[in-house]
């Protein structure tokens, strides 16, 4: 059951950029874009220490947050624009901002318990729910960013935003909310290293993927079914959402396993042992198991999918900036049958998988990208399969508007996508946080699983 408290509305109100700031702008959609029109919004929600009253922070913190987003949106401006997307013309979808265009902030302040919703441990999904501003996609003109500010008195702030991930993928997000924080600490004296580029034509089509998608997203558009995933009825009375971390020592000993485990059977090593490999093989084999546990359908000879986003601008063969505002990257999509998971080289048979796509994502990023869509449609089709939000390379926790660095950062969009949201670890050097959302009997053993599994390895 969640925890009683109530959110209460403040103030709402509209952000523009400073006037005649921005320019007037139409973005294409480029291929990188387009298959993100997919989904549904991203949902993260920031919470920071702030030990001050209402009237503090109306008069003093409030006007400086609104004043520093304006500032922000001058140099990011296209977040304040719209998504144009007609529901009767075949035409493709582009990003338009235009004078006057601006974001939705609300300002509320709860009761609630700060404590309780910084923290790790299993909490009710639905606490977080009022803490996340409406984002209204219903319309020919879609909003690509909203954002609610929340007081908790002389606790702490949550400032949780709603954003449309075919305008910007983590790297153009993480550089929009480190501008607004550096404006918000240091004002008109922060100065920006550079500003976003707005260049679509770095982006090349070498492969013929947009019409690819564009067809793809078309065919469910007539559907009425344009969210992948959106056909799954996700039960939230009873889900919990909490954070696991896995260390650096962990992910040694897991590496040291793994290396042991081979050299024992002599069989050849898993190709790109990372920490993000090493974490995730981890995070599978503990999720595969508490589904056992709980006794969902399932047959041993079953493929099992491990799905996660794979940063472009490192991997492409044309040159982007890392300035570049849109969309930069790939999509990666693992096999392992669930026997072997379960098996006692589970975490080796996960650990190969994942390592072998990261290296074909090395090699050629776009070499699977024609299946993306019906990867992402094998993906969500069963909750059996797993799915990655965010990445650990981000340091979001270093978003500081001048009240220290975050406490705690959740991604809320993955109560209903069945994902797994991975972040930079804030307390642990070199760690990973690893966010979940499931019903309570499988969190139970997910966390059974979970300790006992890092227990296991010496």
């Amino acid at each position: 059951m969640a925890k009683s408290s109530t959110v209460k509305v403040l103030d709402h109100c509209n952000v523009s950029p400073p006037l005649n700031s921005a320019p007037p702008i139409s973005l294409p959609l480029t291929f990188l874009d387009i298959p993100w029109l997919f989904f549904s919004p991203s949902q993260p929600l920031f919470f920071y220490d702030y030990p001050y009253t209402t009237s503090h922070f109306t008069s003093t913190t409030l006007p400086n947050l609104k004043n520093s987003l304006s500032l922000t949106l001058q140099h990011f401006y296209p977040l304040a624009g719209n998504l144009t997307m007609s529901p009767f013309e075949p035409c493709k979808p582009e990003i338009i901002y235009s004078q006057g265009d601006s974001v939705s902030l609300t300002i509320a302040e709860s009761n609630g318990y700060f404590n309780h919703l910084s923290s790790n441990y299993p909490r009710d999904v639905n606490e977080f729910h009022s803490l996340v501003p409406q984002l209204d996609d219903k319309q020919v003109l879609i909003p690509l960013l909203a954002i609610q500010v929340t007081l908790f008195p002389e606790a702490g702030i949550c400032i949780g935003l709603a954003y449309q991930h075919v305008v910007a993928d983590g790297r153009t997000f993480n550089n929009f909310m480190k501008t607004w924080a550096s404006f918000c600490s240091f004002g008109d004296s922060f100065s920006m290293k550079s500003s976003p580029s707005y260049d679509r034509e770095v982006i090349v089509d070498a492969l013929g993927l947009e019409d690819i998608f564009l067809k793809g997203w078309q065919r469910r558009k007539s559907l009425k079914k344009i969210v992948i995933g959106s056909e799954a009825n996700v039960d939230l009375s009873n889900m919990v959402r909490a954070t696991f971390v896995v260390g650096l020592s962990d992910m040694n000993r897991i590496k040291s396993w793994i290396i042991a485990k081979c050299n024992e059977e002599n069989k050849s090593l898993p190709v790109h042992l990372s920490a993000y490999v090493l974490t995730c093989a981890f995070i599978w084999i503990c999720l595969v198991k508490a589904q056992e546990d709980v006794n969902e359908k399932c047959c041993g000879e079953d493929p099992n999918y491990f799905g996660f986003i794979a940063g472009g601008i490192t991997r492409f063969d044309f040159p982007v900036p890392a300035s570049y505002f849109g969309n930069c990257v790939g999509f990666g999509r693992s096999m392992a049958i669930r026997k072997e998971l379960m098996g006692e080289d589970g975490v080796v048979v996960a650990a190969r998988a994942i390592g072998s796509t990261v290296k074909t994502l090395d090699k050629a990023i776009f070499g699977d990208a024609k299946k993306w869509i019906s990867d992402w449609k094998v993906l969500f089709g069963s909750d059996l399969n797993v799915m990655v939000s965010g990445s650990p390379k981000l340091d979001l926790y270093e978003t500081d508007f001048g009240w220290g660095r975050a406490k705690k950062i959740e991604e809320i969009s993955i109560d209903c996508m069945r994902a797994i949201s991975l972040t930079e670890s804030r307390d642990v050097e070199g760690g990973i946080e690893v966010g979940l959302a499931l019903p309570k009997t499988k969190m139970d053993a997910f966390t059974t699983f979970f300790t006992q599994g890092l227990r296991a390895f010496p």
